[in-house]
């Protein structure tokens, strides 16, 4: 049996070809993938401070990341809790992508996922996360304050999920330069503005460093 399609099917069929392409690369890779526990690993793209952060830990494959957060479920919605700007707070998966230039091409974002043998600590994680909202943001970057960094709210997360054990590891931490072992001028002029003394040596962490954990693996 022959089959004929007329101009006019050829041509519907062809715009219904072309509006399902669009669609499915348009699709944010905010909307693809992610699960409640999921950690999102950022290149924010925002200045000295940012290439400072990016100089002194390198993140998993030699990529750059200077802030992170943690997908949270919240209702039937999937969001991301994050320490930034003035507190810790709830943010759309579409604002945090937006937030550094995110789309099918540029890759400003990094998806990590707990390894399946740690994932039993995803609801803890989460819930101790959860109870933060609102806690200011620890402009300092010091362990204990009852204030939070981006990367240091991840590790009390997973700690408080662990027993109080530690699952990402605490490093000391650096505001210099590695070519020349002077301190950054972006982190001088940070810290004299806060009136506090660079707090080099202190044990702390990055985003950088708990992209590269062994709980986690990269997933893209």
């Amino acid at each position: 049996m022959k089959v004929t399609v007329s101009s006019r099917s050829f041509f519907l069929i062809l715009l219904f070809g072309i509006c399902l392409g669009i669609l499915c690369c348009s699709t944010k890779r905010s909307e693809l993938d992610l699960k409640a526990g999921d950690l999102l690993f950022q290149d924010l793209n925002c200045g000295e401070l940012c290439d400072a952060i990016e100089s002194v830990t390198e993140g998993i494959n030699g990529r750059d990341f200077s802030h992170c957060g943690m997908v949270v479920q919240v209702d039937d919605t999937l969001r991301v809790i994050e320490a930034i700007g003035e507190q810790v707070q709830l943010t759309s998966l579409e604002e945090f992508f937006l937030r550094s230039g995110d789309t099918q091409e540029i890759r400003n974002v990094a998806l990590g996922r707990l390894k399946p043998e740690h994932q039993f600590l995803i609801d803890g994680a989460s819930d101790f996360a959860l109870q933060q909202l609102g806690k200011p943001y620890d402009q300092v970057f010091l362990l204990n304050d009852e204030k939070y960094y981006c990367s240091e709210l991840l590790y009390e997360c997973f700690k408080e999920a662990n027993g109080g054990e530690e699952v990402f590891t605490l490093q000391l931490m650096t505001f210099k330069e590695p070519e020349t072992g002077d301190f950054f001028p972006a982190w001088i002029e940070y810290y004299e503005l806060l009136n506090h003394d660079i707090p080099e040596g202190e044990p702390g962490l990055n985003p950088g460093s708990i992209s590269r954990s062994e709980y986690i693996e990269i997933l893209w």
